[in-house]
């Protein structure tokens, strides 16, 4: 990701809202299959499959090597699941990440699913950090500064008693999947670059049940919570204007499904 931050034009944030939506509905695709019994590999092929018949191609796919279209992180696992064999059962919790590129602009999001009924402890957890994406998005508007989302997330996840991921953040995006400026989910109000009408960037906090150390796994991708708590993540892809940030991804289709299964 190099240093130059790229403004977008009103015709580039219809290309980006359009691959944006893909990863929407991609998500809630894959969101009617979560079950206990289902393999995180099963998972990845409805999304590869659902993203082509849109006449897009998943992101992720090849990035430096990745072997997958989803990023699917279970329980303890923070970001950059690679998929396999692994069977959900229920009272996990699973982190869905996904992107897409289609006409040359890319759309990126995630979203932390419940497997069956899960623990109130994990269910908060969930709630608390969908809660301080959007804390974060209330804060992503012209000029306010970067360390105005970055405190809002962790502020707001601290005060939950949670732990706050340092080593991942979130990133601009357009014609790259990740582009300048990064997006800490932690950070003093008032610091930063400000911000201006055109950026385009991906919220995404990672937040762990416990501390907010992490480790790489063996397989060079996988992300996990140092002392094997859970974590949940999740992600939206917005556009920065003069008033409130506008979501280019959404949870909609994702929590209607939600709330049909539960």
């Amino acid at each position: 990701m190099g240093s130059t931050i790229y403004y977008k034009t009103e015709s580039d944030i219809e290309k980006i809202r359009e691959s944006s939506l893909i990863v929407s509905k991609t998500l809630a695709e894959v969101g009617k299959s979560i079950k206990p019994g289902i393999t995180t590999a099963d998972l990845d092929k409805i999304a590869e499959s659902y993203i082509l018949s849109q006449g897009a191609k998943p992101a992720f796919k090849g990035y430096k090597g990745f072997p997958a279209t989803l990023c699917v992180s279970v329980n303890a696992q923070v970001v950059h699941g690679i998929p396999g064999n692994y069977a959900l059962k229920e009272g996990d919790i699973v982190s869905v990440d996904c992107g897409v590129v289609k006409d040359g602009y890319y759309g990126d999001s995630a979203y932390t699913f419940r497997v069956g009924k899960i623990s109130e402890e994990l269910a908060n957890l969930l709630k608390v950090t969908k809660e301080s994406l959007y804390k974060g998005i209330n804060e992503a508007k012209e000029g306010n500064r970067m360390g105005d989302i970055s405190s809002a997330i962790g502020g707001y996840a601290e005060e939950h008693k949670y732990g706050v991921v340092r080593e991942l953040v979130g990133h601009g995006i357009g014609r790259h999947l990740h582009e300048a400026p990064d997006v800490p989910n932690y950070g003093k109000k008032g610091n930063g670059i400000k911000l201006q009408r055109g950026l385009v960037i991906a919220i995404e906090p990672m937040i762990n049940m416990g501390k907010k150390e992490v480790k790489q796994e063996n397989d060079g991708w996988t992300i996990t919570a140092k002392d094997g708590k859970p974590s949940a993540h999740f992600e939206h892809t917005v556009a920065i204007g003069s008033g409130k940030a506008e979501l280019l991804t959404s949870f909609e289709e994702i929590e209607k499904v939600e709330a049909a299964q539960f």
